[in-house]
């Protein structure tokens, strides 16, 4: 047992660094592929449509613009808006420490940057006087992105340069030697552990710019081929509900480019794995061997979008690749499906029966979609349904839709939406649908939501289940409960001033001057009506969710306040300086 929970959170923990690493990349895509367009489309004199003047965006998007987005993008990760510049102010220090593209560097200096200047403002953010709120957050800012600026040049960029000087010889050696294919043994079993994204996109892509002479690295994790075979192997060779499923999660895989819709099938039947292996290894073979390859990432990983971004002397190359690792895959994988003697029905209750035991061995109770009666009171709390994958967007995005249109048949009225298992927030009222292989970080990231764990997100029993659970709420008769006294949101009437214990007015980075001012005007009256009440100034998102807490806002601020919080206590007032009710309330407050 502890050596499973052993492996598990190894596995975890892997999965979370790749996440954070591909974190950086996914939200700035576009950006990439508008540098690949350009360069495939205007570059001089190799491009399509090759074009002096045009040509001169090329290497300012991929020497500055790119490596400052995945700084800026990284810095946010660590710590929002403040991290973000601080990110992009030390990544611009690698940038100009190196002639080389610094996407590597940005991956460090983005959340190093960051990270630097939270454990600062922890430290010093608390001792600041008030009404000094705005010259120590720039100036701390300032200074600190200064030295993070110089340290990366001085330090940072060169390092980086000789690594990237090694990688890049490294890959050139490989791929002289014909050996970059064996890689694929390690990134397609990585791949269906829903490591994909952090390979693809944390790795690969990084490199792929980094070197950008090696332009096949961005096929190697975004070839569609492997899971398009294995794919139409069940579609032929399959049986059951894998069968029936196959067809139409083999053009989703193979035009819309989300992978993870053949994962489930590869882990019912883990020796799979040599088929999706076989594929990727061939693909590989036959880019570097026939010159295939792409000017930029493509993603999603779709037949569409690598046509988007060939190289201009590489169609026939992608192609033959993509088509070969599709034929490998599905001959290996039909010859495992035909001697397989299990049903595809029996491999779905084989799933869940194992979710149950991992889940049980853990001491973890995940909350079921099982028993619809019995789980009445705990589906009655839920007001959103968030969908999580790794990336957040393909195959999370299409299951969010599924059961959105489920709802809609039903008549159920609660909020689906989809994100990233890296962006959920732990907050009352969620019910949390991920893949099985992601479970234990949704369950780290959301301890206090309902958890229901699935095998694909595009079939599964459970959406009935969950649909047959929120329409028992509306047959389960309740006593009748003893209405409470309405109390009128945000107005003195509605505020239990015995738990009140902190007063708080919310400040904005880049707005500091009203709520400063105010807290200092509150703080000032409090002392002198003899209160011990403290008083603070605080961003919206660092609230304790509880009653303990007054937080004096204007009407607009309170509907921002109502969407994040629901136990803290307020006070809606139409001005922050000299309304009325500021001072009825120092009068209530301890």
């Amino acid at each position: 047992m502890a050596q499973a929970k052993s492996k598990s959170s190894v596995k975890v923990k892997v999965q979370k660094f790749g996440t954070a690493l591909s974190g950086m990349i996914m939200p700035n895509i576009g950006a990439i592929i508008a540098w690949g367009l350009t360069a495939a489309f205007f570059m001089y004199p190799h491009g399509w449509f090759p074009n002096k003047e045009i040509n001169n965006l090329v290497q300012p998007m991929l020497h500055y613009l790119l490596p400052l987005l995945i700084g800026y993008t990284g810095g946010r990760m660590v710590y929002e808006e403040r991290g973000a510049i601080a990110g992009a102010i030390g990544t611009l220090g690698v940038i100009v420490g190196t002639d080389q593209p610094m996407f590597l560097g940005a991956m460090i200096m983005g959340p190093l940057s960051a990270w630097l200047l939270k454990k600062l403002d922890q430290v010093f953010q608390d001792k600041i006087k008030s009404g000094f709120e705005m010259i120590y957050n720039n100036f701390s800012l300032g200074i600190l992105g200064m030295i993070a600026a110089i340290f990366a040049f001085f330090i940072i960029g060169p390092i980086m340069e000789v690594g990237s000087q090694w990688a890049s010889a490294g890959v050139n050696a490989i791929i002289r030697v014909h050996l970059l294919p064996l890689a694929n043994i390690i990134i397609e079993p990585a791949k269906v552990l829903f490591l994909n994204n952090a390979i693809g996109n944390g790795i690969l892509v990084p490199l792929g710019i980094q070197q950008a002479a090696q332009v096949v690295l961005f096929l190697m994790e975004s070839n569609p081929g492997p899971g398009l075979g294995i794919l139409l192997a069940f579609t032929l060779f399959g049986k059951g509900k894998s069968k029936s499923s196959a067809p139409g999660a083999a053009i989703i895989e193979f035009f819309g480019g989300v992978h993870e819709i053949y994962f489930p099938y590869v882990l019912m039947k883990p020796s799979l794995i040599l088929a999706a292996i076989g594929g990727g290894v061939t693909g590989t073979f036959l880019f570097t061997t026939l010159g295939g390859g792409l000017k930029a990432a493509a993603s999603p990983g779709s037949i569409l979008a690598i046509l988007l971004v060939s190289a201009k002397d590489a169609y026939f190359g992608n192609i033959v690749g993509v088509l070969g690792a599709a034929v490998v895959s599905f001959i290996i994988a039909a010859i495992i499906l035909k001697n397989d003697k299990s049903t595809g029905d029996e491999l779905e209750a084989k799933q869940a029966q194992m979710q149950a035991m991992k889940a049980q061995s853990k001491g973890q109770s995940m909350p079921e979609a099982e028993d619809a009666h019995e789980s009445v009171k705990s589906y009655a709390n839920v007001k959103k349904i968030i969908f999580a994958c790794d990336a957040g967007m393909g195959s999370s995005a299409m299951g969010a839709s599924l059961l959105r249109d489920k709802f809609k048949k039903a008549g159920i009225k609660v909020s689906v939406t989809n994100t990233a298992v890296r962006n959920l927030k732990d907050e009352d009222g969620l019910l949390i649908i991920t893949q099985e292989e992601l479970a234990d970080r949704a369950l780290q990231k959301t301890p206090h939501a309902m958890h229901v764990a699935v095998g694909n997100f595009l079939s599964s029993p459970k959406y009935d289940t969950i649909v047959a659970s929120f329409k028992a709420l509306t047959q389960v008769e309740d006593k009748p409960k003893a209405e409470k006294p309405v109390k009128k949101v945000g107005s003195l009437e509605g505020i239990d001033f015995s738990k009140v214990k902190e007063v708080d007015f919310i400040r904005h980075d880049q707005h500091l001057g009203t709520a400063t001012m105010a807290t200092s005007l509150f703080n000032d009256a409090i002392k002198k009506a003899g209160k011990t009440t403290p008083v603070k100034a605080v961003r919206i998102n660092e609230l304790t969710d509880d009653p303990s807490h007054l937080v004096i806002v204007t009407p607009a601020a309170n509907k921002n306040l109502a969407v994040r919080y629901s136990d803290i206590q307020t006070l809606v007032v139409d001005d922050l300086l000299k309304d009325k009710k500021l001072g009825e309330a120092i009068q209530k407050l301890n």
